[in-house]
């Protein structure tokens, strides 16, 4: 299975090339509305030029800001795939110095720093997440919202009507089948798994 990573945290990455000065601030988003958000907030109103990209899955966007098309946003891009990140953007900030780059310059200065950056950044795993329903009786609840939280899996809520109690979680989807023998063996057999996100045979 391949495993994406993500960055752990904001982080921040300063070059100097050419008499330009450039800062790199890069953020791990959850979607496009998280990555715009960002986007909007790391630039710098009175910088030469705010360059930008992010990608999240299949979903991915470049803004040149005003340098020549396709010297700027998109080796920025590029340096995102580059280091394997989903789920991430990145904005470049440059402050012009005087002495102009060139195409192939600006090709080299916006990517390389930005691969830079994200060289140097923490980066943590995106681990697929599930919901699952758990059907069982009253007595079971308690200790299985204890073993399930041991094997990682967060109890959403917890609802009981005349046939027994209901749980939702939520939890890796490597770790699906793990709580599928926990529930069987904690219940003998009597409870019930049901993934939440998949259509009822």
């Amino acid at each position: 299975m391949t495993v994406s990573f993500t960055l752990a945290q904001a982080f921040e990455h300063a070059e100097e090339i050419r008499k330009s000065r450039f800062i790199v601030r890069a953020a791990p988003v959850s979607g496009t509305a998280s990555a715009l958000a960002f986007v909007a907030d790391a630039g710098e109103p009175a910088a030469t030029h705010n360059v930008w990209a992010y990608r999240v899955g299949g979903e991915y966007r470049f803004n040149d800001d005003g340098e020549p098309a396709g010297t700027a946003g998109r080796p920025v891009l590029q340096a995102i795939d580059g280091q394997a990140l989903d789920r991430v953007a990145v904005v470049v900030t440059r402050w012009y110095g005087g002495i102009k780059l060139g195409a192939g310059g600006l090709v080299r200065a916006y990517g390389g720093s930005a691969a830079e950056c994200l060289r140097l950044a923490p980066r943590v795993p995106i681990v697929a997440r599930v919901e699952l329903q758990v059907s069982c009786d009253f007595g079971a609840v308690a200790i299985l919202k204890a073993r399930c939280s041991a094997l990682g899996a967060e109890c959403l809520d917890t609802a009981c009507g005349a046939d027994g109690a209901r749980m939702r979680l939520r939890v890796a989807a490597d770790a699906v089948d793990d709580v599928r023998g926990l529930v069987r063996d904690v219940t003998r057999g009597r409870g019930l798994v049901a993934r939440m996100d998949l259509p009822a045979a």
